[in-house]
């Protein structure tokens, strides 16, 4: 069974996946005032092609709406993600205006 969640440390931490008590994947991120960095999104070769990265997306997206943060995507999985679905994802995603 696969369970995800966040570990913050002094604003620093990841989004944690687990599959049956083993570490399958996480997200680096980091969260300032009223903004969660996500930096990069990595799964375990074991676990590619089962949609954990999507779980770990999943997990980010309702820890920033419970938490009234917006998400500045520098991840590159994660900036695709909201571009591909920007209905599911405009309330969390904090763009930078040109």
């Amino acid at each position: 069974m696969e369970t995800t969640k966040v570990v913050l440390g002094n604003a620093r931490g990841e989004v944690q996946l687990f599959s049956d008590d083993n570490k399958a994947g996480k997200m680096d991120i980091s969260v300032i005032k009223d903004k969660l960095t996500v930096y990069h999104t990595e799964v375990d070769d074991e676990y590619a092609g089962n949609g954990f990265a999507k779980l770990l997306l999943g997990e980010l997206v309702s820890y920033a709406r419970e938490n009234n943060l917006k998400i500045v995507p520098l991840c590159p999985y994660v900036h695709a993600q909201f571009k591909r679905n920007p209905e599911e994802y405009n309330d969390v995603w904090f763009k930078v205006e040109a």
